[in-house]
């Protein structure tokens, strides 16, 4: 048997296993998650999460996927953190400083606080790329971020309102359609799925049992 902590989900005790994660612990407790989950494995965002531990004033940030509970664990979820997504078309934008300016000026209000790294969820330097998207490069940025979930927890804990994920994302998309080289294999592959040379093969995965296509997948050639 799992030692039993107390944990108070919206305002309300219970008791529930010390192994669980905060989802795990809420659905235990009998809360039916439809919105704040999502793929259950740290990579979506959606269960971003705020807690405080009884006696400490400290609030903190994490994915509730990923987060096991604790014994005093104050909790409460969000329907969403606050961000700011301007619309652009990518075909249209110029990959120069200029966009940040335009799109995404708070960011030249960092105070160098620093809370945003401090929060992030998956340790990410989030101060850093911010400072590459601040001087326009875009593919310093692109890899500082590439780890991002976009739950937004920094922008929760940003005095400047910057929208940090949708900078990153920016960045991302501008480094992906200007600046990366083209990748012509993957071109040629796609073209090859368009042409129809899978459709057999799909086929046929697709009316195989589970068990055996995940046997597939985990005994599959990884290229280096």
């Amino acid at each position: 048997m799992s030692e039993m902590v107390n944990v108070y989900l919206m305002g309300k005790q219970y008791q529930v296993p010390s192994d669980l994660t905060i989802m795990k612990a809420m659905e235990y407790a009998g809360y039916q998650l439809v919105r704040g989950c999502g793929c259950r494995n740290g990579f979506c965002g959606a269960c971003a999460t705020i807690y405080r531990i009884k006696g400490q004033q400290q609030l903190n940030a994490c994915l509730a996927c990923q987060t096991k509970v604790e014994n005093d664990m104050y909790v409460a979820t969000l329907p969403f953190f606050p961000l700011v997504k301007q619309v652009y078309d990518i075909n249209k934008v110029s990959p120069t400083q200029q966009i940040m300016m335009q799109l995404y000026p708070e960011i030249y209000s960092c105070i160098g606080c620093n809370a945003c790294t401090k929060s992030c969820t998956q340790g990410l330097n989030v101060m850093q790329y911010i400072a590459y998207a601040q001087r326009g490069d875009f593919e310093k940025c692109a890899e500082e971020s590439f780890d991002c979930v976009m739950c937004g927890v920094c922008s929760a804990r940003c005095p400047a309102g910057i929208s940090h994920p949708q900078v990153a994302l920016l960045a991302r998309r501008i480094n992906g359609k200007y600046l990366a080289p083209k990748s012509q294999h993957l071109a040629d592959r796609v073209q090859e799925i368009r042409n129809g040379d899978f459709k057999e093969l799909i086929e046929g995965l697709m009316n195989k049992p589970l068990d055996e296509i995940k046997e597939l997948y985990n005994t599959r050639e990884i290229e280096q």
